[in-house]
């Protein structure tokens, strides 16, 4: 039972929380489990999804209410059930949040840079584009200048269109002219992105679903609702601290990061619980037709491949 021990603790620690962001576990659960298999559930099925983790039948409504209003979900209703579904724009922001989550492979840097200039914009605009580029990676180059090595133009543009940001933003893509690991770029680095609280983060996940991975390798008997417990919080917490790095080259990085060590754990406790959380999703989620389908093939490519 230590293994469920480690689960119970990695739940209440969850809903010690303050304020509780269940908009956002939300988010992850439609993320990790829900888009794969069609993308739309029932709020019955959704609510009893998340009860064990400590989410009330009240906070999902509340919190799913909010989450449409914001754009990120939308509602159909059948008879006298709703019916829940990712809108365009929530997509878009989801697919490019969680293609950072559950990829291995790093392309190799040749030094570019994408750089955005924010000095034309009002100061509420500013400050709000701002938040929403520091969310994606970026870092602070200098007043007005936010930059970040691996995100191209083209993926910023939907961004600043829906945010009606698009013609007062320059965006650039540089290339560089010197050293890619000069002593002035690590200088520069090590000002524009807090990469001492950016590993401390990465310690407390470690810190965190490390004694549950331990377990696990000793005495493994959760149950296909454990696991879901389990896989979600684990998404759940390492998205958030993934989603604030800028993913900066080796070059640029400490040699003992503890990103790293923080991805290889997420790939490996994904990889031993992912199918008896599936086996939970078969049974609990619903949308107007019955149960939900089966993942998608590209599911499976998760972490480097599941299986």
């Amino acid at each position: 039972m230590a293994a469920k021990n480690q689960l119970d603790l990695l739940v209440s620690n969850f809903q010690q929380k303050r304020p509780l962001r269940a908009g956002s576990l939300i988010i992850t659960a439609y993320g990790d489990a829900i888009v794969p298999r069609g993308g739309t559930v029932w709020l019955g099925s959704l609510m009893k999804l998340l009860e064990p983790v400590g989410v009330s039948e009240r906070l999902v409504r509340t919190s799913v209410f909010r989450l449409t209003r914001e754009s990120w979900l939308q509602a159909e209703k059948v008879g006298r059930c709703s019916y829940y579904s990712l809108t365009g724009p929530g997509l878009r922001r989801f697919e490019q949040a969680f293609r950072q989550v559950y990829n291995m492979a790093t392309e190799e840097w040749i030094g570019n840079w994408c750089l955005v200039f924010l000095s034309q914009l009002d100061n509420g605009k500013r400050r709000s584009i701002k938040e929403e580029l520091e969310w994606m990676g970026f870092g602070s180059l200098a007043p007005g200048v936010m930059a970040h090595p691996r995100m191209e133009k083209s993926e910023l543009l939907p961004l600043l269109q829906e945010r009606d940001a698009l013609d007062e933003t320059i965006v650039m893509q540089s290339e560089p002219q010197e050293l890619l690991t000069s002593k002035a770029l690590r200088l520069q680095v090590k000002e524009s992105w807090n990469l001492n609280l950016l590993g401390e983060r990465y310690d407390n996940f470690l810190n965190q679903f490390r004694p549950l991975w331990n377990e696990l390798k000793i005495e493994d008997s959760l149950s296909p609702e454990d696991c879901f417990i389990a896989r979600t919080l684990l998404i759940h917490e390492y998205r958030k601290v993934l989603l604030r790095d800028p993913l900066l080259p080796d070059e640029l990085l400490p040699g003992d990061w503890e990103g790293r060590s923080a991805r290889l754990l997420c790939r490996n406790l994904y990889r031993r619980i992912y199918a008896r959380a599936e086996e939970w999703l078969d049974v609990t989620l619903e949308n107007a037709s019955g149960p939900l389908p089966a993942p998608a093939p590209n599911f499976y490519r998760r972490f480097g491949g599941l299986d």
